[in-house]
């Protein structure tokens, strides 16, 4: 049997309803390893304990958790009796053929009532690994960090930490309704938000059959990449052309960016009261396009009675496609396709649209008719991960 220490971040800093949040990690962790050979999972003093059947599963067992939200660090621990022999016995044996010139113990005492203080451990342990390595102690930069967790009847020992994605777990957040595009920015924001314990639904709007469906098809991909990180989700497909094409006969050219955006932000809205979210989310970022100066985002966001986050806002493209190669959609973004922004964009779109030459030029068509419509042909898609489905391994009480 093998064992993962997880260690939560800011959990710890919760005050009355911490419980609540650890016992949403923990359903989460256990959703997560649903379909492994996962034996035990335990919130313990602290932290929380997986225990596994095979060391085969270690490599896809620590992807996983890399992307689950609320985890501070894990890490592949040896489970041991709470016995200071016995554990420098084991950390002389894990240390064995491993080249440093530098370390240090770390020890936690969780149960106070075992009789050893943790420094007595330290010190205990970090002698014999002098002696059998001649290492040198070194409590500010070392090389090597040997860490010691005891609780009441065993303790773990483990040498190397892995990050988790930190954050608060997903569910304990409210309802979101993201608006995807097919690029980069759009993914990074919705991921913000699942990382801030948000349930994150998606909306995407495409211009298929006018143009191909690729943009659907890298909408999907980008889900399939984002429910690795909140394990359920559902995607919105919103037909766009016709709305499209009804602006592009009524509305002047300069303003037509801004009142597809509008109109995008009334559909998703429209999907998010339906769906029970709270408010929507964009990748707009501060003058990266026309449609996203701050008149513009004003002008955008007035047609939306619930909040519009943007959390990419102040951040530059660099920024924001190191978040985005690091979550894993860089690779689908840049993939060419045929988006519904790219249909019948005007030569010049204003950066400063008025608000009352925005709402006369919206009176040339039927909006409410158009989201009408735009809102009952939705086609909506289902993910999940894993895919697979199995009995639920044993939950421990808190």
């Amino acid at each position: 049997m093998s064992s993962v220490v997880i260690h939560y971040g800011e959990l710890a800093l919760k005050g009355r309803n911490r419980s609540w949040f650890i016992q949403t990690l923990v359903r989460n962790v256990r959703a997560a390893l649903v379909d492994l050979r996962v034996s035990r999972i335990a919130a313990v003093v602290g932290r929380i304990v997986v225990t596994f059947e095979s060391a085969d599963d270690w490599g896809e067992i620590a992807s996983r958790l890399s992307c689950i939200p609320g985890i501070g660090n894990f890490a592949l621990a040896e489970q041991l009796q709470a016995d200071v022999g016995l554990i420098g016995d084991a950390v002389v044996a894990g240390i064995a053929g491993r080249q440093a010139q530098s370390f240090r113990v770390l020890a936690r005492r969780a149960d106070k009532r075992f009789p050893v203080p943790s420094p007595q451990i330290e010190r205990e342990i970090g002698g014999r690994v002098q002696q059998a390595t001649g290492w040198r102690v070194d409590l500010s930069n070392p090389e090597y960090v040997i860490r010691v967790e005891v609780l009441t009847h065993e303790a773990y020992l483990f040498l190397d930490r892995m990050p988790g994605a930190c954050g608060l777990p997903v569910g304990t957040g409210a309802k979101v309704m993201a608006l995807l595009s097919g690029g980069i920015d759009s993914p990074v924001a919705a991921w913000r938000l699942i990382r801030r314990g948000c349930r994150t639904h998606f909306v995407h709007f495409h211009s298929y059959p006018v143009l191909s469906n690729a943009s659907q098809d890298k909408a999907r991909e980008l889900v399939r990449t984002l429910t690795r990180y909140q394990l359920s989700s559902r995607l919105h497909l919103v037909a766009f052309a016709g709305i499209q094409q009804q602006v592009l006969v009524a509305v002047p050219p300069p303003l037509r960016v801004v009142i597809y955006r509008r109109m995008m932000l009334r559909i998703a809205q429209e999907l998010a009261r339906r769906s029970g979210a709270h408010a929507l989310v964009t990748g707009d970022a501060v003058g990266q396009v026309a449609s996203q100066t701050v008149d513009n985002m004003a002008v955008v966001g007035a047609v939306s009675a619930l909040p519009v986050l943007r959390p990419l806002v102040g951040m530059d493209k660099d920024e924001i496609t190191r978040d985005a190669r690091s979550i894993g959609t860089y690779a689908t973004s840049i993939l060419p396709d045929e988006d519904c922004c790219t249909l019948f964009m005007p030569r010049s779109p204003a950066t400063r649209a008025l608000p009352a030459a925005v709402e006369r030029a919206e009176r040339a068509f039927d909006v409410a008719g158009l989201l009408t419509e735009a809102v009952e042909q939705v086609v909506t898609e289902r993910y999940r991960f894993p895919s697979v489905r199995a009995p639920l391994p044993s939950l421990s009480s808190l």
